[in-house]
């Protein structure tokens, strides 16, 4: 394993089951056979259709679901089938859903303070309090919002919340899954470029989840393709983007709009 490493995953696979009947079980196939690294400091980008299991390596990365086979390393670290508790502060998740990841009945000052009141990163109210403060202040959002509900807040509001409750422990790396499909393509560039300049303040480490291959190419620098759950191509992000090998990936690219199909042909 590479010293610079700070994600690995070998052979991963993840098999969920339904049962059919009476002790009759089928096995749908989410992730088979991932194999990749994630160095210190990078953005891999992740891009595929719905239901390809993005989302699914992501969770499973962080062990939010128990892989089927195949190992997980932190930092070189085996954490396949370890307590996860010590590694919940490193490993950090952005849902997809701001408004259905964000609990209705919670401020959203309780929302950020829960992730910091269970790994005891407080040494008192006012310390906590401003952490908290300063956690919205970094997401773009002003202190006096710690006291409103989540249904108080636009969408991208929402999911700067979210960004500051995955921040709220001080991580190293976050699965970004999906953060800003949901959104208007105008808050979908103030979100990614949100990121961006907080990959480079705090050193941060992230595995980006997309459908849409162009908002992967702006903040990765390398691009994995996913197909039927398997990733079929990865490579550096303007070299994906410029020659891309796999038919899948092929496709993927000519679906991307363009403001003039005339010139790009």
């Amino acid at each position: 394993m590479n010293n610079n490493d700070l994600i690995r995953v070998e052979n991963l696979r993840k098999y969920f089951s339904i049962k059919m009947g009476f002790m009759k079980y089928h096995y749908v196939q989410a992730v088979e056979d991932a194999n990749f690294s994630i160095k210190k400091g990078e953005t891999l980008g992740l891009v595929g259709e719905s239901g390809c299991g993005k989302t699914t390596l992501g969770r499973t990365i962080l062990r939010l679901h128990e892989p089927t086979s195949g190992k997980i390393f932190y930092d070189g670290e085996d954490i396949t089938n370890v307590r996860m508790l010590p590694y919940r502060r490193k490993m950090q998740i952005i849902f997809q859903d701001p408004f259905a990841s964000l609990d209705p009945r919670m401020t959203v000052g309780e929302t950020i303070g829960e992730a910091i009141d269970i790994h005891k990163l407080a040494d008192s109210r006012k310390d906590r309090s401003d952490r908290i403060h300063k956690l919205l202040t970094q997401v773009g959002l002003n202190s006096e919002h710690a006291n409103r509900y989540p249904h108080e807040f636009s969408g991208g509001q929402q999911q700067r919340i979210g960004i500051a409750r995955a921040l709220a422990v001080q991580p190293e790396f976050i699965v970004c899954d999906e953060p800003v499909s949901a959104l208007d393509v105008s808050i979908q560039s103030q979100i990614v470029n949100m990121l961006e300049d907080m990959q480079q303040e705090m050193g941060l480490t992230y595995l980006f989840i997309a459908h849409d291959i162009s908002v992967v190419k702006h903040i990765s620098n390398r691009i994995g393709v996913m197909y039927l759950g398997n990733v079929v191509e990865l490579a550096e992000s303007n070299e994906l983007y410029n020659n891309p090998l796999h038919p899948y990936t092929k496709t993927l690219m000519s679906a991307v709009p363009v403001p003039d199909p005339k010139i790009s042909r």
